[in-house]
Protein backbone atom coordinates (compact mmCIF):
# COMPACT_ATOMS: atom_id res chain seq x y z
CA UNK A 1 0.00 0.00 0.00
CA UNK A 2 1.29 3.24 -0.87
CA UNK A 3 2.00 5.56 1.12
CA UNK A 4 3.23 9.53 0.81
CA UNK A 5 6.96 10.46 -0.50
CA UNK A 6 8.23 12.55 2.66
CA UNK A 7 10.87 13.41 0.75
CA UNK A 8 9.12 15.09 -1.65
CA UNK A 9 7.32 17.43 0.77
CA UNK A 10 10.32 17.99 2.92
CA UNK A 11 10.37 21.70 2.94
CA UNK A 12 8.14 21.81 -0.57
CA UNK A 13 5.87 25.35 -0.20
CA UNK A 14 2.41 24.39 -0.23
CA UNK A 15 -0.46 26.78 -0.42
CA UNK A 16 -3.95 24.93 0.89
CA UNK A 17 -7.18 26.59 0.03
CA UNK A 18 -9.68 25.82 2.58
CA UNK A 19 -7.57 24.64 5.11
CA UNK A 20 -9.76 24.76 8.27
CA UNK A 21 -12.37 22.11 6.40
CA UNK A 22 -12.47 18.39 7.51
CA UNK A 23 -9.69 17.37 4.63
CA UNK A 24 -7.88 20.82 4.88
CA UNK A 25 -7.02 19.86 8.60
CA UNK A 26 -6.16 16.45 7.81
CA UNK A 27 -4.13 17.83 5.03
CA UNK A 28 -2.46 20.18 6.65
CA UNK A 29 -1.44 17.99 9.44
CA UNK A 30 0.50 15.75 6.98
CA UNK A 31 2.47 18.05 4.89
CA UNK A 32 3.40 19.69 8.47
CA UNK A 33 4.30 16.32 9.55
CA UNK A 34 6.28 15.81 6.27
CA UNK A 35 8.81 18.77 6.79
CA UNK A 36 6.31 21.04 3.98
CA UNK A 37 6.23 24.78 4.53
CA UNK A 38 2.08 25.00 4.69
CA UNK A 39 0.48 28.21 3.94
CA UNK A 40 -3.19 28.11 4.53
CA UNK A 41 -5.86 30.39 3.47
CA UNK A 42 -9.24 30.34 6.16
CA UNK A 43 -11.77 32.67 5.75
CA UNK A 44 -12.93 32.44 8.95
CA UNK A 45 -11.53 31.68 12.23
CA UNK A 46 -12.75 28.46 13.34
CA UNK A 47 -11.61 27.92 17.08
CA UNK A 48 -13.22 24.46 17.40
CA UNK A 49 -11.89 23.39 13.90
CA UNK A 50 -9.18 20.48 13.76
CA UNK A 51 -6.94 22.79 12.72
CA UNK A 52 -6.57 25.13 15.67
CA UNK A 53 -7.55 21.84 18.30
CA UNK A 54 -4.21 19.94 17.07
CA UNK A 55 -1.78 23.12 17.19
CA UNK A 56 -1.24 23.30 13.54
CA UNK A 57 -1.71 27.04 13.39
CA UNK A 58 1.03 27.70 15.12
CA UNK A 59 3.09 25.84 12.81
CA UNK A 60 2.08 27.16 9.14
CA UNK A 61 1.86 30.52 7.51
CA UNK A 62 -1.79 31.76 7.89
CA UNK A 63 -3.59 33.92 5.70
CA UNK A 64 -7.15 35.19 6.63
CA UNK A 65 -9.53 35.80 3.50
CA UNK A 66 -11.95 34.88 0.74
CA UNK A 67 -11.06 32.59 -2.44
CA UNK A 68 -12.69 35.11 -4.44
CA UNK A 69 -10.03 37.49 -3.86
CA UNK A 70 -7.87 37.60 -7.03
CA UNK A 71 -5.16 39.82 -5.55
CA UNK A 72 -4.85 37.92 -2.36
CA UNK A 73 -4.70 35.03 -4.16
CA UNK A 74 -2.11 36.29 -6.64
CA UNK A 75 -0.45 37.86 -3.58
CA UNK A 76 0.34 34.19 -1.53
CA UNK A 77 1.32 32.52 -4.63
CA UNK A 78 4.35 35.10 -5.01
CA UNK A 79 4.99 36.17 -0.85
CA UNK A 80 5.42 32.67 -0.13
CA UNK A 81 6.45 31.35 -3.52
CA UNK A 82 4.41 28.83 -3.42
CA UNK A 83 5.10 25.62 -5.74
CA UNK A 84 2.04 23.17 -4.85
CA UNK A 85 -1.58 23.81 -4.40
CA UNK A 86 -4.18 22.09 -3.15
CA UNK A 87 -7.66 23.65 -3.33
CA UNK A 88 -10.38 22.58 -0.94
CA UNK A 89 -11.82 25.66 -0.13
CA UNK A 90 -15.86 25.57 -1.08
CA UNK A 91 -19.27 26.24 0.51
CA UNK A 92 -19.86 22.39 1.21
CA UNK A 93 -23.28 22.34 2.74
CA UNK A 94 -26.08 20.58 0.89
CA UNK A 95 -28.93 22.41 2.54
CA UNK A 96 -27.38 25.44 2.16
CA UNK A 97 -26.51 25.36 -1.39
CA UNK A 98 -30.36 25.05 -1.72
CA UNK A 99 -31.22 27.82 0.44
CA UNK A 100 -28.86 30.20 -0.95
CA UNK A 101 -27.34 29.64 -4.47
CA UNK A 102 -25.80 32.36 -5.09
CA UNK A 103 -23.29 32.02 -2.19
CA UNK A 104 -22.44 28.64 -3.25
CA UNK A 105 -21.78 29.63 -6.70
CA UNK A 106 -19.91 32.39 -6.25
CA UNK A 107 -17.74 30.60 -3.49
CA UNK A 108 -17.23 27.52 -5.43
CA UNK A 109 -17.18 28.24 -9.33
CA UNK A 110 -15.65 32.18 -8.81
CA UNK A 111 -12.96 31.01 -6.53
CA UNK A 112 -12.11 28.32 -8.96
CA UNK A 113 -11.19 30.01 -11.55
CA UNK A 114 -9.69 33.14 -9.76
CA UNK A 115 -7.10 30.60 -7.96
CA UNK A 116 -6.46 29.01 -11.28
CA UNK A 117 -5.93 32.40 -12.93
CA UNK A 118 -3.71 33.18 -10.20
CA UNK A 119 -1.52 30.21 -10.61
CA UNK A 120 -1.48 30.83 -14.41
CA UNK A 121 -0.04 34.88 -14.02
CA UNK A 122 2.13 33.66 -11.20
CA UNK A 123 3.76 30.26 -13.63
CA UNK A 124 5.46 28.89 -10.50
CA UNK A 125 3.32 25.89 -9.56
CA UNK A 126 4.36 22.55 -10.07
CA UNK A 127 1.78 20.77 -9.21
CA UNK A 128 -2.43 22.36 -8.62
CA UNK A 129 -4.86 20.09 -7.30
CA UNK A 130 -8.94 20.27 -7.13
CA UNK A 131 -11.48 18.90 -5.32
CA UNK A 132 -14.31 17.97 -7.39
CA UNK A 133 -16.79 15.66 -5.71
CA UNK A 134 -18.80 12.22 -7.15
CA UNK A 135 -21.46 14.83 -7.18
CA UNK A 136 -20.39 16.20 -10.22
CA UNK A 137 -21.60 12.98 -11.83
CA UNK A 138 -25.30 13.43 -11.23
CA UNK A 139 -28.22 10.55 -11.30
CA UNK A 140 -26.69 8.15 -13.66
CA UNK A 141 -27.91 5.26 -15.44
CA UNK A 142 -25.11 3.41 -15.51
CA UNK A 143 -23.08 2.51 -11.52
CA UNK A 144 -20.40 2.77 -10.75
CA UNK A 145 -19.43 6.05 -11.61
CA UNK A 146 -16.15 6.15 -13.85
CA UNK A 147 -13.90 9.13 -15.03
CA UNK A 148 -15.39 8.93 -18.23
CA UNK A 149 -18.96 8.89 -17.22
CA UNK A 150 -20.65 12.28 -18.25
CA UNK A 151 -20.92 15.09 -15.36
CA UNK A 152 -24.75 15.07 -15.11
CA UNK A 153 -25.32 17.61 -11.98
CA UNK A 154 -27.98 19.47 -11.33
CA UNK A 155 -28.73 20.93 -8.39
CA UNK A 156 -26.77 23.80 -7.08
CA UNK A 157 -24.11 22.16 -5.32
CA UNK A 158 -23.36 19.47 -7.48
CA UNK A 159 -23.47 21.98 -10.58
CA UNK A 160 -21.19 23.57 -8.65
CA UNK A 161 -18.73 21.23 -8.13
CA UNK A 162 -18.78 20.11 -12.13
CA UNK A 163 -17.57 23.50 -12.72
CA UNK A 164 -15.21 23.16 -10.58
CA UNK A 165 -13.80 20.30 -12.32
CA UNK A 166 -14.19 21.57 -15.26
CA UNK A 167 -12.71 24.77 -15.02
CA UNK A 168 -9.18 22.77 -13.23
CA UNK A 169 -9.12 20.42 -16.01
CA UNK A 170 -9.47 23.10 -18.65
CA UNK A 171 -6.27 25.05 -17.68
CA UNK A 172 -4.54 22.51 -18.03
CA UNK A 173 -5.45 22.09 -21.85
CA UNK A 174 -5.85 26.21 -22.27
CA UNK A 175 -3.12 26.96 -20.82
CA UNK A 176 -0.62 23.86 -19.87
CA UNK A 177 -1.11 24.43 -16.00
CA UNK A 178 -0.31 20.93 -14.12
CA UNK A 179 -3.77 20.43 -12.74
CA UNK A 180 -5.57 17.19 -11.83
CA UNK A 181 -9.44 17.07 -10.03
CA UNK A 182 -10.08 14.63 -7.17
CA UNK A 183 -13.63 12.98 -7.20
CA UNK A 184 -13.68 11.75 -3.84
CA UNK A 185 -16.99 9.78 -2.00
CA UNK A 186 -18.87 11.20 0.61
CA UNK A 187 -15.86 11.87 3.65
CA UNK A 188 -16.20 11.25 6.64
CA UNK A 189 -14.23 11.38 9.99
CA UNK A 190 -12.55 13.22 13.24
CA UNK A 191 -13.10 17.17 12.76
CA UNK A 192 -16.19 16.98 10.53
CA UNK A 193 -18.19 19.89 12.42
CA UNK A 194 -21.30 19.93 9.62
CA UNK A 195 -23.67 18.07 11.94
CA UNK A 196 -25.80 18.27 8.60
CA UNK A 197 -24.03 15.27 6.82
CA UNK A 198 -25.20 11.62 8.28
CA UNK A 199 -22.57 10.40 9.74
CA UNK A 200 -21.39 14.15 12.42
CA UNK A 201 -25.41 14.36 12.99
CA UNK A 202 -25.68 10.32 13.42
CA UNK A 203 -22.76 10.27 16.02
CA UNK A 204 -23.70 13.44 17.97
CA UNK A 205 -27.65 12.05 18.53
CA UNK A 206 -26.34 8.20 19.22
CA UNK A 207 -23.89 9.84 21.85
CA UNK A 208 -26.20 12.04 23.47
CA UNK A 209 -28.94 9.01 23.41
CA UNK A 210 -31.29 11.06 21.03
CA UNK A 211 -33.47 9.94 18.20
CA UNK A 212 -31.63 9.71 15.38
CA UNK A 213 -33.76 11.75 12.65
CA UNK A 214 -33.11 10.25 8.89
CA UNK A 215 -34.69 12.55 6.51
CA UNK A 216 -35.06 9.94 3.52
CA UNK A 217 -36.67 6.86 4.01
CA UNK A 218 -33.69 5.36 4.80
CA UNK A 219 -32.58 3.46 1.51
CA UNK A 220 -30.50 5.93 -0.56
CA UNK A 221 -27.02 4.13 -1.52
CA UNK A 222 -24.00 6.27 -0.87
CA UNK A 223 -19.93 5.39 -0.55
CA UNK A 224 -17.78 6.90 1.85
CA UNK A 225 -13.96 7.31 2.25
CA UNK A 226 -12.01 8.22 5.65
CA UNK A 227 -10.80 11.20 5.70
CA UNK A 228 -7.16 9.97 6.54
CA UNK A 229 -7.68 7.85 2.96
CA UNK A 230 -8.45 11.25 1.19
CA UNK A 231 -5.91 12.88 2.35
CA UNK A 232 -3.27 10.45 0.81
CA UNK A 233 -5.15 10.53 -2.39
CA UNK A 234 -4.51 14.19 -2.66
CA UNK A 235 -1.11 13.34 -1.80
CA UNK A 236 -0.13 10.59 -4.23
CA UNK A 237 -1.75 12.62 -7.03
CA UNK A 238 0.34 15.46 -6.48
CA UNK A 239 3.57 13.89 -6.73
CA UNK A 240 3.08 11.96 -9.45
CA UNK A 241 1.12 14.57 -12.17
CA UNK A 242 4.36 15.65 -13.47
CA UNK A 243 6.06 12.09 -13.47
CA UNK A 244 3.33 10.42 -14.95
CA UNK A 245 2.00 13.33 -16.93
CA UNK A 246 -1.31 13.26 -15.30
CA UNK A 247 -2.14 17.22 -16.19
CA UNK A 248 -6.06 17.83 -17.25
CA UNK A 249 -7.09 14.51 -15.72
CA UNK A 250 -9.60 13.30 -13.22
CA UNK A 251 -9.72 10.31 -10.81
CA UNK A 252 -12.30 8.88 -8.01
CA UNK A 253 -11.08 7.76 -5.06
CA UNK A 254 -13.45 5.78 -2.85
CA UNK A 255 -14.02 2.65 -1.05
CA UNK A 256 -15.58 0.58 -4.19
CA UNK A 257 -19.27 -0.07 -2.99
CA UNK A 258 -22.36 2.05 -1.22
CA UNK A 259 -23.97 1.24 1.66
CA UNK A 260 -27.74 2.53 3.05
CA UNK A 261 -28.37 5.33 5.30
CA UNK A 262 -30.00 2.68 7.58
CA UNK A 263 -26.72 0.66 7.28
CA UNK A 264 -24.48 3.85 8.16
CA UNK A 265 -26.43 4.45 11.30
CA UNK A 266 -26.83 1.06 12.30
CA UNK A 267 -22.80 0.90 12.25
CA UNK A 268 -22.42 3.91 13.92
CA UNK A 269 -24.43 2.44 16.60
CA UNK A 270 -22.39 -0.57 16.63
CA UNK A 271 -19.20 1.46 17.09
CA UNK A 272 -20.57 3.96 19.90
CA UNK A 273 -21.81 0.77 21.84
CA UNK A 274 -25.43 2.21 21.75
CA UNK A 275 -27.62 -0.36 20.25
CA UNK A 276 -30.52 0.74 21.82
CA UNK A 277 -30.75 4.74 20.46
CA UNK A 278 -34.11 5.17 18.51
CA UNK A 279 -34.43 5.86 14.86
CA UNK A 280 -37.31 8.11 13.15
CA UNK A 281 -37.58 7.96 9.53
CA UNK A 282 -39.42 10.87 8.50
CA UNK A 283 -39.04 10.51 4.56
CA UNK A 284 -39.23 13.53 3.55
CA UNK A 285 -35.96 14.33 1.37
CA UNK A 286 -36.56 16.00 -2.15
CA UNK A 287 -34.29 15.24 -4.65
CA UNK A 288 -31.97 12.82 -3.38
CA UNK A 289 -30.45 10.78 -6.03
CA UNK A 290 -31.55 6.69 -5.22
CA UNK A 291 -27.67 5.26 -5.46
CA UNK A 292 -24.29 6.82 -5.92
CA UNK A 293 -20.66 5.16 -6.20
CA UNK A 294 -17.86 5.17 -8.14
CA UNK A 295 -15.09 2.83 -9.73
CA UNK A 296 -11.69 3.79 -8.40
CA UNK A 297 -9.88 1.45 -10.51
CA UNK A 298 -7.83 4.35 -12.59
CA UNK A 299 -6.18 5.62 -9.07
CA UNK A 300 -5.29 2.30 -7.96
CA UNK A 301 -3.80 1.08 -11.17
CA UNK A 302 -2.12 4.49 -12.56
CA UNK A 303 -1.36 5.17 -8.51
CA UNK A 304 -0.44 2.38 -6.60
CA UNK A 305 -3.26 4.13 -4.28
CA UNK A 306 -5.44 2.16 -2.42
CA UNK A 307 -8.02 2.51 0.92
CA UNK A 308 -6.36 1.69 4.28
CA UNK A 309 -9.68 2.02 6.16
CA UNK A 310 -12.71 -0.05 6.11
CA UNK A 311 -16.00 1.97 7.00
CA UNK A 312 -16.24 0.38 10.18
CA UNK A 313 -12.08 0.86 10.70
CA UNK A 314 -12.82 4.78 10.05
CA UNK A 315 -15.72 4.86 12.19
CA UNK A 316 -13.53 2.81 15.42
CA UNK A 317 -11.21 6.69 14.77
CA UNK A 318 -13.73 9.17 14.44
CA UNK A 319 -16.50 8.09 17.23
CA UNK A 320 -14.23 8.25 20.00
CA UNK A 321 -13.21 12.19 18.58
CA UNK A 322 -16.84 13.11 18.89
CA UNK A 323 -17.11 11.41 22.30
CA UNK A 324 -14.13 13.65 23.37
CA UNK A 325 -15.59 17.09 21.04
CA UNK A 326 -19.03 16.91 22.58
CA UNK A 327 -17.79 16.16 26.22
CA UNK A 328 -15.31 18.78 26.06
CA UNK A 329 -18.89 21.51 25.64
Amino acid sequence: MREPNPAFWRGRRVFVTGASGLLGSHLVGELVAMGAEATALMRDMVPRSLLVRLGLLSKVNTVRGAITDHQLLQRILVEYQIQSVFHLAAQTQVTYAQADPIETLDVNIAGTYRLMDACRLYGACTEIIAASSDKAYGPQKNLPYTEESPLLASSPYDTSKACTDIITRSYAVAFGLPTAVTRLANLFGPGDLNFDRIVPGTARSVLRQEPIIIRSDGTPQREYIYVGDGARAYLTLAEDIQAKGLAGQAFNFGLGHPITVLEVVAAIKQAAARPDVPVEILGQAKGEIDAQWMDSSKARKQLSWEPKWTFAQGLAQTIPWYEEYLSSG
